[in-house]
């Protein structure tokens, strides 16, 4: 946590514990202080790879269903056509799609052993 975050942790620990230098606690209490935050805490928000919290994640998925069903009555919505942008989406990390990967494709070993020695030498690598 202090390698991520250590301003984060900090506000944390201050906020939640009164803990303003936790350098002066042993290392396992402050340990135990830091896994007893809240999971909406800075730092685990961080850690959890989260932009907002659960509750904010749960309520932009309800508005983002309650839009698509009201735009879904609409004209527009049973032509298909202007559909209302995600809320939720924002604040999701997607990992990257299948498609937007490069791949390399080789007719041979050879063409892979060559490619493979070009790449390592513009590295620095040795081979």
């Amino acid at each position: 946590m202090i390698k991520l975050d250590e301003d984060a942790l900090i506000c944390d620990l201050a906020e939640t514990y009164n803990i303003y230098d936790y350098k002066q606690l042993p290392l396992l209490r402050v340990a135990v202080f830091s896994y007893g935050l809240r999971d909406d805490s800075r730092i685990k928000k961080l850690m959890s790879d989260q932009v907002v919290s659960l509750d904010t994640l749960l309520l932009s998925l309800m508005v983002d269903k309650l839009s698509l069903s009201l735009w879904l009555q609409t004209k527009d919505g049973q032509k298909g056509i202007n559909q209302p942008k995600s809320i939720a989406s924002q604040f999701i990390h997607k990992e990257e799609k299948e498609e937007d990967r490069e791949y390399l494709v080789f007719k041979s070993g050879e063409e892979f052993e060559r490619c493979y020695k070009e790449r390592l030498a513009s590295l620095g690598g040795d081979d």
